[in-house]
């Protein structure tokens, strides 16, 4: 309790530095603008994704023009609720803040307030335009700095002037390019949607923010609370137990928060006291809520944002970006909690349960699928439930629905009434009621977060709608819980409880929006460097250079982008990380991947970048996260980096095999096939920690860590094993190509090798996966209107002679007068997962030689 007291001022410090501005001002006006403004956003937001603009025709805006209230919005707020420097004065805000603020906010408001004249002279820029341009992007990069810090500045001042100085002949001619006016370059990066205002500004605008405001809501109304007295009762009590109940606390706090600070600070401030308590060192327990944390950035459905700009940039529906995320994220925690429980076998804990640790496991992953079956079916029912009312009531339904589902709300309060509500304290997570009490205490709560992902999964609704009345449902939830808890408890006080419930309902609108602040200004920042690329052409120079770095070898290339995301992550957000590695990259490894004879899906690509992209908050020397839990734990912040670190490196290890192994995003698998893939990487990554951890049954020799590794390698890509035996693909003559392409199945694609030389002169080898569409056509005819592109036989070989403009073959770089070299078609190959049988009969020989080194079997199966 001691060091709770201690370094609670440092961590308030640190939250408010890092997320929502450090300022706290003392006169009643300032004080008022900083409550106020944020207020103003958040209703500003509702307003523009609700219907009611466009029910009564008024306060009805475009896309581009939110984008620019938005940022105007989070460019104020950057400079009035964050000083310039640690020195500044944060009791009041000086005149020259004030200045730059609202010029700021002018500009940033510019598209907004001068939108018809900028649409009638697209293309030719006055002076006032580029005045604007100018000074708005200097002081976004400045309220960027304030937000964020130096290094998301720097790297968009490094792009700026490559896009003014590229030029220059003290380049190296690799590259140089043209440059650019001033005129041209502001009009791209502030005027238009191909810079500052482009998609991931329009991402936080549309959909973010809404996340962030119902995460925000929800813990207003004690959610996370709940969800870590929820993890402290039923996991407390075992080995290490404080550990495992910050890491499943994480997880909860995963699903309505994408800050990995605000995780830390959220449940680190409890959970790490406890930690020490059981005998962690501050910078183990410090380390033990970081990687938790951090994987809450994994956790659909937020995930740190970079779930709706994966939408946008690879085109597949939020649906399937959630598909593919829910298997890592889920391995990677339970993982993290078999670490856990091996550093505390490590250190000799005891607990107070005595179950055997593969039992655990085993109990652990079977409530989680029964926990998802349960979700799943319940959802799934809600669904059934809806549609037979739709076509039994017709346009009444929706209001019957929502009816009903607000007694189900009134009537889990009522339910929840029934006990006392949870205090908040260290003390308090000591001295917990039964599990059962306190999942009854806040069952409330689950209804906003079943209410989202039926919405999202279910009815398949955009993102920004299903946020909208989630949050909107939040806003009723503040209002109303205290007063119908006093009314089921006949404690009276109705009208002072509803008063205190809107109090409330502002004080999470504002907390909302304050959380925006950086991030809306990491969005706008990194469309800088997004514009940068597409007016340059960086991209193509960055990609011929990890190519060259690599000699073409796929494996360098996939080490020296995840170094790239690294290095970028010692000081860029998780988001902006995503979006300038994911813009510069991606295309690098598809084209890599493909001369490497390996088809590698975007999705894949996209999830690469962005796991590595999540150690942003972990990298020393400047990982925020790890300093928010030093400040707490009051560890050293470096070695709680690296003890972070080193936990995370099983999140290292999974990104490598997206790319070689598909089947954990679960990417054209049968429900059967998931069920597989989900328990046999369960088992590979406990496999992967025990190895890693130098400990399985007993602490293991050098050689059984070794051979831990390699069984969960070869159980993550029995593949591997299966190419060195058996060739993949059989190479089939090019002249085969319209039969095969015919004979193909309905929606089949056909690997085709094709080279030639680009318009630019540039020689290019490479395989290509093109989609065929449905049966009924001769090969030729879905060859052209599928994949764009028209072969013919010239001079004894098979040549591109037309492209559909902007086809599917056009988009994947494919040019005039290429040659098809080969067809690749599969080869008829035992089953992969044959190589399961000696992995396992390898692992369970370990197991034997290591139970006959345990000392004493009955304290071993102590949990």
């Amino acid at each position: 309790m001691t060091d709770t007291k201690t370094n609670t001022g440092d961590v308030d410090d640190f939250i408010a530095e890092a997320d929502t501005g450090a300022r706290a001002p003392k006169g009643r006006f300032n004080r008022n603008v900083l409550w106020a403004v944020p207020l103003i956003w958040s209703l500003f937001q509702l307003w523009i994704a609700s219907p009611i603009p466009y029910e009564i025709g008024f306060g009805v805006v475009n896309n581009a023009q939110a984008r620019s209230i938005h940022l105007a919005f989070a460019v104020f707020l950057a400079f009035t609720a964050f000083p310039t420097f640690k020195s500044s004065p944060r009791h009041t805000i000086p005149i020259h803040d004030w200045i730059v603020a609202l010029v700021g906010a002018f500009c940033a408001g510019y598209l907004y307030l001068f939108w018809d004249g900028l649409a009638d002279r697209s293309g030719a820029p006055n002076q006032m335009d580029i005045a604007a341009a100018v000074v708005g992007i200097a002081l976004l990069m400045e309220a960027a700095r304030r937000s964020l810090g130096l290094p998301l500045m720097a790297v968009a001042a490094v792009f700026l002037a490559y896009v003014f100085f590229g030029s220059y002949s003290w380049l190296p001619d690799v590259i140089q390019w043209r440059g650019a006016s001033v005129e041209r370059a502001m009009s791209h990066m502030w005027l238009t949607t191909e810079g500052v205002f482009g998609v991931a500004l329009g991402v936080s605008s549309g959909f973010v923010f809404l996340f962030v405001l119902f995460g925000a809501l929800l813990n207003q109304a004690g959610a996370g609370n709940y969800f870590l007295s929820l993890a402290f009762a039923t996991l407390g009590h075992l080995r290490g137990g404080p550990a495992k109940a910050a890491v499943i606390a994480s997880a909860a706090t995963g699903l309505i928060s994408g800050s990995s600070i605000a995780n830390v600070v959220t449940t680190g401030t409890f959970t790490i006291p406890l930690m020490k308590k059981v005998g962690f060192s501050p910078s183990k327990a410090g380390a033990v809520e970081v990687s938790s944390s951090i994987n809450g950035v994994l956790t659909p459905p937020v995930m740190g944002a970079v779930a709706f700009l994966m939408t946008e940039y690879v085109g597949i529906s939020y649906v399937e970006v959630v598909k593919s995320a829910i298997v890592p994220a889920a391995i990677s925690y339970v993982a993290l909690v078999y670490i856990v429980h091996l550093e505390a076998l490590k250190m000799g804990m005891k607990g107070t349960s005595r179950m055997n640790p593969v039992i655990f496991i085993l109990s652990a992953v079977f409530i989680i699928c029964i926990g998802i079956i349960i979700a799943g079916g319940t959802l799934y029912i809600a669904g059934l439930a809806v549609g037979a009312a739709e076509s039994l009531l017709g346009a009444a339904a929706t209001y019957v629905i929502i009816a009903l589902f607000l007694a189900g709300y009134v009537l889990a309060v009522w339910y929840a009434a029934k006990g006392p509500d949870l205090e908040l304290s260290v003390e308090s997570m000591q001295n917990l009621p039964p599990t059962r009490e306190i999942f009854k205490s806040g069952i409330y709560y689950l209804l906003p977060i079943l209410l989202l992902m039926y919405l999202l999964m279910v009815e398949r609704k955009s993102p920004g709608f299903s946020a909208f009345w989630s949050a909107s449902f939040m806003l009723l939830t503040l209002l109303t819980q205290k007063p119908l808890k006093a009314f089921f408890r006949g404690e009276g006080q109705i009208k002072a409880r509803i008063v205190e419930g809107f109090w409330e309902v502002t004080e999470g609108l504002i907390a909302g929006a304050r959380n925006m602040i950086g991030l809306a200004c990491a969005m706008a920042v990194a469309g800088i460097i997004v514009g940068s690329v597409t007016l340059t052409g960086v991209g193509q120079v960055m990609a011929e250079f990890v190519e060259f770095l690599s000699g073409g070898n796929l494996m360098l290339m996939l080490v020296f982008v995840a170094l790239i995301s690294i290095i970028l992550g010692m000081g860029l957000p998780t988001t902006a990380n995503y979006i300038v590695v994911s813009s510069l990259m991606a295309s690098v490894v598809v084209e890599l991947g493909a001369q490497n004879g390996l088809i590698v899906p975007l999705i894949a690509v996209h999830m690469f970048v962005f796991y590595f992209g999540i150690m942003a908050d972990v990298t020393p020397p400047v990982g925020l996260a790890s300093f928010a839990a030093a400040a707490i734990s009051g560890g050293d912040p470096l070695r709680t980096g690296f003890q972070a670190f080193f936990y995370s490196i099983r999140t290292a290890l999974l990104p490598f095999l997206f790319i070689f192994n598909t089947d954990l995003l679960l990417l054209d698998v049968t429900l059967l096939q998931a069920i597989m893939v989900f328990v046999v990487a369960l088992i590979a990554m406990l496999v992967f920690a025990s190895g890693t951890m130098g400990w399985f049954l007993v602490r293991s020799r050098l050689w059984e860590s070794v051979v831990l590794v390699v069984v969960a390698l070869t159980l993550f890509r029995p593949g591997f094993w299966l190419d060195q035996i058996q060739d993949p693909f059989v190479q089939m003559p090019p002249a085969e190509i319209f039969a095969l392409a015919e004979e193909a199945p309905p929606d089949g694609e056909l690997r085709v090798g094709l080279e030639g030389m680009t318009l630019d002169g540039d020689f290019v080898s490479s395989t290509f996966l093109l989609p065929l569409g449905d049966v009924g056509a001769d090969g030729f005819t879905r060859l052209s209107q599928t994949a764009g592109l028209d072969l013919v036989e010239r001079d004894g070989q098979i040549v591109v002679d037309l492209l559909a403009f902007g086809g599917t073959a056009e988009q994947m770089g494919i040019d005039f007068d290429w040659i098809v070299t080969t067809i690749e078609v599969e080869a008829e190959r035992m089953p992969k997962e044959i190589f399961f049988i000696p992995a396992l009969l390898v692992l369970g020989l370990i197991a034997l030689i290591q139970r006959r080194r345990m000392p004493n079997r009955d304290e071993e199966a102590l949990a």
